[in-house]
């Protein structure tokens, strides 16, 4: 939906989203999960400077004439209200697994005055993107980890494109830390992380995958390829602690029965409203790695499958 992606976007649960966030994914019932879009949104404005430098970057390839752009996972709309503002001609289709993340990202654009340059498309990120034709960028950001299947979703995105289309493509590496790496701290998180990679790689199979590889396969010519660390220090924007206890909050559901009684203790003081709350501590550092591939589809046409 949401990695929206983002949809960013992987701390336990989750759907498709669109903030090159880690969020919380699962596969359940629920499409919007308790808690996801306030973390995206939040995602979104405290790394809004490290989204507007990649936005830029992706225009340096793309070029000026971009008309049409494709959210795949579009979440609560922090790519496309990015990419709206980057490419201020352009009209953005968001497209989104789940209906409620479409409406909220419809009623924020109108909102924001920009109602007439979105359209929506409820699909599933594998499935194709029916009736989408010559779209000159396509934005994939932490949705392609939930494909079933990266060689039918990534050729579905090929078909979506024009020739000589571009695309961009992000994915966060395992949860953002928060905590003091030195210590106590640092240790809980880091045995968080390898639990949270056990779980997610039960459930998805395809995160953390070299996309590199699996682009080259889909008839996709990879023109850069990067791993940023975006880090946030002390003064700290507001609305990082919140994004704190809102990421702790979703990995203590996702915890349990899978990290030790000590550390789900541990997990729970830092959520509890007392001195270890973080959102009480001085000593928070956000630190998320996000990865990105930009890929053109290459001109020849590929074998058919049998």
């Amino acid at each position: 939906m949401a990695h929206a992606h983002q949809h960013q976007h992987q701390h336990g649960h989750g759907h498709q989203h669109g903030a090159p966030s880690a969020h919380a994914h699962s596969h359940d019932s629920d499409p919007t999960p308790n808690g996801l879009p306030e973390i995206l949104d939040l995602d979104a404005a405290l790394f809004a400077p490290h989204l507007t430098a990649l936005t830029g970057r992706i225009a340096c390839l793309a070029g000026d004439d971009v008309r049409h752009i494709v959210d795949l996972g579009s979440g609560t709309g922090t790519g496309t209200f990015a990419l709206l503002e980057q490419f201020p001609t352009a009209r953005v289709t968001a497209v989104d697994s789940s209906p409620a993340m479409l409406e909220r990202l419809v009623s924020a654009a109108r909102e924001r005055g920009l109602g007439d340059r979105v359209r929506t498309l409820e699909a599933d990120a594998g499935a194709g993107l029916p009736g989408v034709v010559d779209a000159d960028l396509v934005w994939a950001s932490a949705s392609l980890h939930h494909l079933d299947d990266p060689a039918t979703g990534l050729a579905g995105v090929r078909a979506a494109l024009r020739p000589g289309g571009l695309l961009a493509v992000a994915e966060v590496d395992g949860m953002p830390s928060f905590l003091p790496a030195d210590g106590a701290p640092g240790e809980l998180e880091a045995r968080c992380r390898a639990a949270l990679d056990g779980l997610h790689a039960e459930r998805m199979p395809h995160r953390g995958a070299d996309w590199g590889s699996l682009l080259t396969a889909a008839g996709f010519a990879v023109e850069q390829e990067q791993a940023k660390p975006w880090e946030l220090r002390a003064p700290l924007p507001e609305g990082a602690g919140r994004y704190a206890f809102l990421v702790f909050e979703r990995i203590r559901g996702s915890l349990d029965g899978r990290v030790g009684a000590d550390d789900l203790a541990a997990l729970d003081r830092l959520i509890d409203g007392g001195p270890e709350d973080v959102r009480h501590r001085d000593d928070l550092v956000v630190r998320s790695t996000r990865r990105t591939w930009m890929a053109r589809p290459t001109q020849e046409t590929l074998p058919s499958r049998p």
